[in-house]
């Protein structure tokens, strides 16, 4: 529908025309529960009463709705024609007064793809669950409001629910008269209101704190998941992560939270990680840990926690006015997320995961055709949706770590703690920040600002080491190259690291300078005379943003006694880097694989070795020549089988080599041992086969028809839970028969019957890299089918369509049709959506760099053979 798509220019000049007083909302409910609806959609009253001012009385404007019909429209107890007023997307206003009632009395739909307001159905207890979940711009689909922003407002919700459930809101709430009604709240935008409710599990606690002027801050504080998860949930640590988060961040930032109460849902079926809803946290409930699992998960979950934690100011106390300066929330969240983590929490090597896998994130995306400014130019909704991507969140919070070593930590803060107080409650853009920061370094930010945050691309810096005649540096310097597309040229704070081995063999740092690199060449001077390195770390310690690269001495240290660097940090970044080389094709993915065979049993940061599995088993599938490929799984699950075995009995390495051998298990032995670790007939030491690491063993199993239908049924009846459906639709989709995926097709492209939860598991069994041949086929029916699916289904279920069933995994014969088959369309296709367009693009640049990579691969085989 045309009006949907909210442009920056419509945004624009609403919010020069209005200014909003408040909203009342009322939603009724009780028809979530009871018997399924007609043919329509199943849908619930809303009521909304806007109160606004024009500055331009008699100007005409729109309000935002998504709704299969309008009961009612009255502006200024003026009752309005819905027939000629809402197109389906937008409420026509005309003629308004300086003071202006809007009322709109509409029945808006339930959800079943997460966007909006969603309603899950427990499959093992058929009780009914509702959340909403609206960033950037889906509250519309559940009541009208003005979606953009930097319309901010207060909010008074009222909720009329079933019997025997509990709704939450942004604000504290209590039942009378069999109605919810919520505390009125701060002023806030439209896409950070939030409703729960349901018959959730729930938990309470409360955080308190005084201040040294002696004033006393209480939060309640709550946590909820659903009944079925209850007996997993350990609510003591959510809020032990969150009272320190609340601690930290009081420290640091000097503007008490600004909220109220603090709720933290954990909801089926959900899209993001989370979403910052103040007062009202929504996490993905994956994040109730059902099985075993490792220091990492728990790490991450901590940090999803303290992201969306440092959004009550980064992004809910001050919001940026349009979706260009995104990063004004994502990237400091992003940022503090780990900052805090770090400093306040039992997770005290965080930086080691957000340099490892976090950036690798940004990498990828930085290095794509679609890449773009970390400020953005975001032209309309669509844009804006895509843009939350590893740009505005890692590559974002990678620059803010840099310019903290830029303008000192203590300016930093000290600019945030400025930048809280003279914008509470409103909008920002970049200029906002940058004058505060200005002000308490005395840097120059408008210059940072330009080459960081207002150009794309990344830089790669490789250091250049001459010796002596006695055999010590001459001159060591740092090159710095930028690709041709991105030319940009950036000054770099970072630390540079001279590494040796001892005579215990360990590799470990005997020199260390901080340098501002900026320009083509730098010297560093200071490292001059020093004994010759075996490994040179540009960006020790992880301080900017960049490629590292190797001179030739420390790479082929690396290619010997990577496993020997003593610094987690140091050795963390030296596998990202590699791994870099790796996707730019300057190194094999053989040797890659190589050098996880022999090293990663070493690692002992477990994010780390997770990673490197995940690494491992993309080098094979994308990145290695296809005729290396066959001895590239018997090698990874070879060492997966090994060092399962010998891992410590019941320890997290022990499960992560578990997991792993789950994603790499092909051949008769490895699917031996994971249906005898089912049935009971095999035995490792320690390991503990519980729910979740049997759906991981089923998964191969089934995708190498050693699993069938009943089998899995069999497991679902063990696990009738929404979690074990989920798996269960994977594992079925996985199955190799042709019939199996052509019913995997229809059931996603040509239908939408499924939930948002169950297309993406669909897709994820459909799409078994395994299976080459048996897909190829679906290569041109994608290409004849996205534009129409873009058209038909919500953007959620598009882009989950659009980038899952990409053709990325071709047989060798089809690897070149494939490319030109995506060629083909983006040049037919040239009116697209931008949006879907940009999708295909990335999917085809992927596509391209693993060609490039295959070749390279190839040709390096070849030489080694002559």
């Amino acid at each position: 529908m045309p009006g949907e798509n909210l442009t920056r220019d419509e945004a624009r000049e609403r919010a020069a025309l209005l200014s909003v007083d408040g909203y009342d909302v009322s939603l009724d409910l009780r028809t979530a529960v009871g018997n399924e609806a007609g043919d329509g959609p199943r849908t619930f009253r809303s009521v909304t009463t806007i109160r606004f001012r024009s500055n331009e009385p008699g100007a005409a404007t729109f309000a935002d709705l998504i709704a299969p019909s309008v009961t009612s429209v009255s502006l200024n107890g003026r009752d309005l024609d819905p027939g000629q007023v809402f197109d389906g997307s937008r409420i026509l206003l005309e003629d308004l007064a300086a003071e202006n009632e809007l009322v709109v009395d509409a029945q808006c739909a339930y959800s079943r793809t997460g966007e909006g307001l969603h309603r899950f159905v427990d499959p093992e207890d058929g009780e009914v669950y509702l959340y909403t979940q609206y960033e950037p711009a889906d509250s519309r689909r559940v009541f009208a409001n003005f979606e953009q922003p930097d319309l901010k407002c207060p909010f008074r919700f009222e909720v009329r629910a079933p019997e025997g459930w509990t709704v939450w809101s942004n604000g504290l709430g209590e039942r009378t008269d069999g109605v919810w009604r919520f505390a009125e709240t701060k002023p806030i935008s439209t896409y950070i209101t939030c409703v729960v409710a349901g018959p959730y599990h729930y938990v309470t606690d409360s955080y308190e704190r005084t201040f040294e002027d002696g004033t006393r801050l209480e939060i309640p504080l709550g946590a909820l998941c659903r009944k079925g998860l209850a007996p997993y949930f350990d609510s003591d640590d959510v809020f032990l992560v969150t009272k320190q988060g609340l601690d930290f961040f009081h420290d640091h930032f000097d503007h008490p939270y600004p909220f109220g109460k603090y709720d933290q849902a954990f909801v089926p079926e959900y899209n993001l990680g989370a979403m910052e809803n103040p007062g009202l946290v929504t996490f993905r409930e994956e994040f109730i840990f059902r099985g075993k699992v490792t220091r990492a998960s728990y790490e991450g979950r901590a940090n999803v926690i303290l992201h969306e934690m440092a959004h009550m100011w980064f992004g809910d106390l001050v919001t940026m006015v349009w979706w260009d300066d995104l990063w004004l929330k994502e990237s400091f969240a992003d940022f503090m997320g780990t900052f805090a983590n770090v400093g306040a929490t039992r997770f005290t090597d965080a930086w080691i995961t957000f340099a490892n896998r976090r950036k690798a994130w940004a990498y990828r995306a930085d290095q794509l055709p679609s890449t773009h400014p970390i400020t953005a130019d975001i032209r309309d909704l669509q844009d804006a949706k895509l843009n939350f991507d590893g740009i505005t969140y890692a590559k974002g919070a990678s620059v803010l770590k840099q310019l903290v070593a830029y303008v000192g930590q203590d300016a930093f803060l000290e600019g945030a703690r400025r930048y809280f107080k003279r914008n509470a409650y409103r909008n920002t853009r970049l200029g906002d920040l940058l004058s505060v920061l200005e002000e308490t370094s005395g840097r120059d930010m408008a210059s940072w600002a330009g080459k960081w945050l207002q150009t794309a691309g990344v830089n790669s810096l490789t250091p250049q080491v001459l010796l002596d005649a006695e055999g010590r540096v001459d001159e060591l310097a740092v090159l710095q190259e930028a690709p041709e597309s991105h030319p940009e040229l950036r000054p770099h704070r970072v630390a540079v690291g001279l590494y040796r081995r001892t005579g215990e063999g360990a590799l470990e740092r005997y020199a260390r300078v901080e340098v501002d690199v900026d320009g083509p060449r730098t010297v560093v001077a200071e490292l001059a005379g020093a004994e010759a390195p075996e490994l040179v770390l540009v960006n020790d310690d992880d301080l900017t943003y960049c490629k590292i690269r190797f001179d030739d001495t420390s790479l082929a240290t690396l290619r010997e006694h990577l496993g020997a660097i003593t610094d987690p940090l140091a050795r963390a970044l030296c596998w990202s880097a590699l791994w870099n080389l790796t996707r730019d094709a300057l190194l094999p993915a053989a040797d890659f694989v190589d050098l996880v065979t022999r090293f990663a049993r070493r690692e002992s940061d477990i994010g780390v070795l997770q990673m490197l599995h995940a690494w491992a088993n993309s080098a094979l599938v994308n990145y290695a020549a296809p005729a290396w490929r066959p001895t590239g799984e018997r090698l990874l699950a070879e060492v997966a089988l090994r060092d399962l075995r010998a891992a410590e009995p019941g320890g997290e390495q022990q499960l992560a080599w578990a997991r792993f051998l789950a994603t790499v298990a092909s051949g008769p032995d490895e699917l031996s041992l994971l249906r005898g670790l089912l049935d009971g007939t095999e035995k490792v030491d320690g390991l503990e086969v519980d729910q979740e690491l049997r759906w991981a063993f089923l998964e191969p199993l089934a995708a190498h028809g050693a699993a069938d239908e009943t089998v899995l049924a069999a497991e679902l009846a063990r696990d009738d839970t929404a979690s074990g459906k989920r798996h269960q639709v994977r594992c079925l989709a996985a199955r190799p028969s042709e019939a199996v995926k052509a019913q995997a097709w229809a059931q996603v492209v040509e239908s939408d019957a499924l939930s948002n939860a169950l297309v993406e598991a669909t897709i994820a069994g459909f799409a078994q890299p395994s299976q080459r041949e048996l897909i190829a086929p679906y290569a041109p029916k994608y290409f004849a089918a996205i534009e129409r699916v873009w058209r038909e289904r919500s953007i959620q279920i598009g882009m989950d369509v659009v980038r899952g069933l990409f053709p990325s995994c071709p047989t060798e014969q089809g690897a070149q049709s494939t490319l030109d088959s995506a060629d083909a369309w983006l040049a037919a296709h040239e009116d697209a959506a931008p949006a879907l367009r940009r999708l295909v693009l990335e999917a085809r640049d992927d596509l391209a760099r693993a060609l490039r990579a295959q070749s390279a691969g190839a040709a390096a085989q070849a030489l080694a053979n002559d």
